[in-house]
This record gives structure tokens, C-alpha cells and sequence, in this order.
């Protein structure tokens, strides 16, 4: 068996976040995997600013339409057997959205969720991105396991959020039509490692840079690992980095024996 350490975070801006302390914390990290989400540029620029990361191979998808906008990446030391950029449906593959890396022994996918959208304009899409997305989850994981990592634009449940009371139904990512959606891809065969691993804990992932929400720690677990069921009984570890700052989310990790 392999142990492996993943690193999954929404930078909020490959260009922005390289001009903090990006490369640092990455060498402090360490992981053998690197996956980014919301990198906000061009496939030439992220790959040029991901460039400085020389032990990796570098994987980019960018928005086909909208400049400066989405965007997703995986960093590997190892070379994937193979890379395949969206989810083969045009009407969902304008963003660049999603990364799919085959290795020895799995599938990783790299995936930036829409989010609904200021009142819930995109709910609509959005239910139908999740059945294509578990769809695409689902054929994969009949040639190997999958481990999924991103952000997934969702609290699966209270414990998830500061406030969610106040947001459920409110506010987009505490919708139960959301909330189904992240069910149904758990209930086809698959865990929210964090989760399974601490049922109790309460931890964040992102906060909105408003009210200074991060100091006062009124946040949302939004960015997940989630893996075949059957690799739970190689996870070492998942995990939540919040001492890692230059974006509104932290890092997350995965620990895994595959």
C-alpha cells in the first residue's frame, strides 16, 4: 500500500493568493497531490504561476466564457495515468469546472460546484449539475475507487455552519435541495471522510470575508474529501488546515493508505 497525503483549496485566485505566502505553505504542506479550485485565470496563466511549483505535474481547466472566473487545477508528483477535464455535457462544461485524474488505484476528481447563486437563481441548474456529476462519479468507480475533493458549495448539515437556522432555505449552499443532492452522492456508496471520522467536531472551511467572519469563527464547511466507501478503511486522516490564510477558504486534507 501507498500512503498518501492530498491537499485540496479553493484560492480564491491563483494570482492573487501567489502574492501571499501560496508557495510557503504549500512546501509546508507537502502534499503528493495538490488540487485548486476557483483559480480565476487562463489555462496559460495558471500553469505559468503553477509553474513555480517544479516537483508537480500541472493540470489546469478554465472557464471557456467568462474570464477570470471558476477554474480548477491538480498538482501531482506522481504523473496521473490519465487526465480528463469536465463532465462531456455542454451545457455544463463552460466553466472549467471539473478535473478527473486516473492513477494505479483510483479516480480523483477536482471539482468547483456552482454555487446557486445570489437568490437562488441557479438552484435550478444546480440540481441538474449534481445528478451529472454523480453520474460521472458513478462511471468512474465501476473500472476503480474515487476520491472526490473540492468545493462542493454545500453544508450537508447543521453542524456544518455557524448560523443555520438563520440560512436554511435563506441562503445558497443551505438549501434541502442542495443538501439532498450531497445526500444522494452518499447514499450511492461514498463518505464525507471528515465527517465519518469526527461526527461531533465542529470546523470550517470557508467564511465570508464580510463581518469578519473568519476572526469570529462564523463560518461554513463547504470543502470536503469524499471517497468510495470502500476506501474507508485506508483513511489515516482528514483534515481541516485553518491556520492556513490568503484566501476565504483553508486547505483541507486527506490521509489515505490505497
Amino acid at each position: 500500500m501507498e500512503k498518501l497525503h492530498l491537499v485540496s483549496w479553493n484560492v480564491n485566485g491563483i494570482r492573487a493568493i501567489i502574492k501571499k505566502d501560496f508557495l510557503k505553505d504549500i512546501r509546508s504542506l507537502s502534499p503528493d497531490i495538490l488540487c485548486l479550485q476557483e483559480t480565476k485565470a487562463a489555462s496559460e496563466e495558471a500553469q505559468t504561476t503553477l509553474s513555480l511549483l517544479s516537483d508537480y505535474h500541472v493540470y489546469t481547466n478554465s472557464s471557456k466564457e467568462r474570464k477570470g472566473y471558476s477554474g480548477t487545477a491538480i498538482l501531482s508528483k506522481t504523473k496521473p495515468v490519465s487526465v480528463h477535464y469536465d463532465l462531456g455535457i455542454p451545457e455544463h462544461d463552460r466553466e472549467g469546472r471539473v478535473i478527473t485524474a486516473e492513477f494505479e488505484k483510483f479516480h480523483l476528481i477536482t471539482v468547483y460546484t456552482p454555487n446557486s447563486g445570489e437568490g437562488m437563481k441557479r438552484l435550478d441548474y444546480r440540481e441538474t449539475w449534481d445528478i451529472a456529476f454523480k453520474d460521472h462519479v458513478l462511471e468512474l468507480e465501476k473500472s476503480k475507487p474515487v476520491i472526490i475533493c473540492g468545493d462542493l458549495n454545500v453544508a450537508h448539515s447543521e453542524i456544518d455552519l455557524a448560523r443555520p437556522k438563520a440560512n436554511y432555505n435563506k441562503t445558497s449552499g443551505y438549501t434541502q435541495r442542495e443538501i439532498d443532492g450531497f445526500s444522494n452522492l452518499l447514499d450511492a456508496g461514498f463518505i464525507d471522510t471528515f465527517r465519518d471520522l469526527y461526527p461531533e467536531e465542529i470546523k470550517y472551511s470557508w467564511w465570508n470575508y464580510k463581518f469578519n467572519a473568519r476572526e469570529r469563527n462564523v463560518g461554513w464547511r463547504i470543502d470536503y474529501f469524499v471517497a468510495s466507501r470502500t476506501l474507508k478503511s485506508g483513511v489515516e486522516d482528514s483534515l481541516i488546515y485553518n491556520e492556513y490564510k490568503g484566501s476565504d477558504h483553508c486547505p483541507v486534507g486527506l490521509k489515505i493508505n490505497i
